[in-house]
């Protein structure tokens, strides 16, 4: 393993701790840069700087760092395990508070990203990242957003206390399953990741209950609590993702899973895949995750044992209705909010447009244009007041008069269709 110089600069070990950070998906790295004057003060090269987005769009900016990339861990997939010869650096905690407060004041970033490898042990490594949270929160008044990954294996008290400092903790789960973990990183165990995502979510429930009696009570992690899953770096199919992802959901309630696709780097194991898989599988998962958030979708029905991968040349939504053609068409202006998710190409927020819309009037496809639904897609899945899909257009026979009851038909079995969702 390649040591830390000792006389190292902090702009070299930024620039060591920046890029290993770029290995955690929970924000995406930015390459943006600032010009300055040339004498260091309003300058900025982008090193360690990231944008994070908010769930109403807002773009944030983070310090997204290691406080170190020494592991004691040997896993298989991260190229900052213990065997790795890579160059390797550590921040003090004062360190850290110092970088932060002087982005923040020059107004580079809105908040910090610390993640750590894991040296000595868990709770070692878990007081540290809560010595730099606590000091910027307490010493230096710091209200920015701070997000600080909880060690696995911890101890309570030190999540416990993590929280109250943090906006948000994230724990990662690292693979898919429990046989993924003993192939590839047989010191991590799931039921130890899971604790202490149990944890966190215990605490955050009660401190959320203490301040539903108490406003001035304290809060715990805010901003709720995330993790990343590595997809490809073995076999395990879209289906046991799905099915792990969902299981997290609702056991842990947690906000966000992050995918992120294995890359492989110099003189990796031979145990792992030699290519990448393609980018477009994590775009996959991705959008089923969305579906399962904001959709109503199950994880199980997104594949099956026949075809367990996402179609990748397919969005998962389109890919479930063609295999679904029984649920179809689905009347706009009398489905359920559950039936009208499931059409392709209307958004979650424009299904909640039309509820309230057709409350005044029956919608015409010209109403969903307006609302900018992609009508192409959604052509043959739905129909309006004064449409039918493309697919049915072959059924209408004769004169006009035989055009009403098959429509009034097709609503009333949308309706009812719809009715035991």
């Amino acid at each position: 393993m390649m040591r830390a110089s000792p006389m190292m600069t902090l702009q070299q070990k930024l620039a060591i701790l920046a890029d290993a950070a770029k290995y955690d998906a929970s924000c995406a790295s930015s390459g943006a840069k600032r010009a300055g004057n040339g004498m260091g003060i309003g300058h900025s090269d982008g090193t360690g700087i990231c944008h994070s987005y908010t769930p109403d769009g807002r773009c944030v900016s983070l310090l997204k760092i290691l406080l170190t990339n020494y592991c004691t861990y040997d896993c298989v997939f991260c190229v900052n395990r213990v065997s790795s010869d890579i160059p390797r650096a550590r921040f003090t905690p004062l360190e850290v508070v110092n970088l932060t407060l002087d982005f923040y004041r020059r107004n580079y970033i809105e908040g910090l990203f610390l993640s750590s490898g894991v040296i000595q042990s868990p709770d070692y490594t878990m007081e540290q990242l809560i010595v730099i949270a606590r000091s910027l929160r307490e010493d230096h008044a710091f209200g920015g957003y701070i997000h600080l990954k909880a060690i696995p294996g911890a101890s309570p008290a030190l999540i416990e206390r993590a929280g109250t400092f943090a906006d948000r903790l994230s724990a990662n789960i690292e693979l898919p399953t429990q046989q993924d973990l003993v192939q590839l990183a047989p010191e991590k165990k799931v039921d130890t990741i899971e604790g202490t995502m149990n944890e966190i979510a215990e605490r955050k429930a009660e401190f959320d209950a203490d301040r539903k009696v108490h406003l001035s009570a304290p809060r715990f992690a805010p901003a709720g609590q995330s993790t990343q899953m590595v997809v490809g770096a073995t076999g395990t199919s879209d289906r046991q993702i799905l099915s792990t992802a969902s299981h997290l959901y609702t056991n842990y309630r947690l906000r966000r899973i992050y995918f992120s696709s294995f890359s492989p780097f110099p003189l990796g194991d031979a145990r792992l895949p030699q290519s990448a898989p393609p980018l477009v599988r994590e775009h996959r998962l991705y959008q089923a995750d969305w579906l399962m958030r904001y959709y109503g979708f199950g994880a199980e029905e997104l594949t099956s044992d026949q075809n367990p991968d996402l179609n990748l040349t397919k969005d998962p939504k389109l890919a479930w209705a063609e295999a679904h053609p029984e649920f179809f068409p689905v009347d706009v202006n009398a489905a359920s909010r559950e039936a009208l998710l499931r059409v392709p190409g209307i958004g979650y927020r424009n299904v909640d447009r039309i509820l309230r819309i057709r409350r005044y009037h029956r919608m015409t496809i010209d109403d969903l244009r307006k609302l900018n639904v992609r009508v192409k897609v959604a052509d043959d899945y739905l129909l309006t007041a004064d449409h039918l899909p493309r697919r049915l257009h072959s059924q209408r026979v004769g004169t006009p008069e035989h055009v009403q009851p098959v429509q009034l038909d097709l609503f009333a079995a949308a309706s009812a269709f719809s009715g035991q969702l």
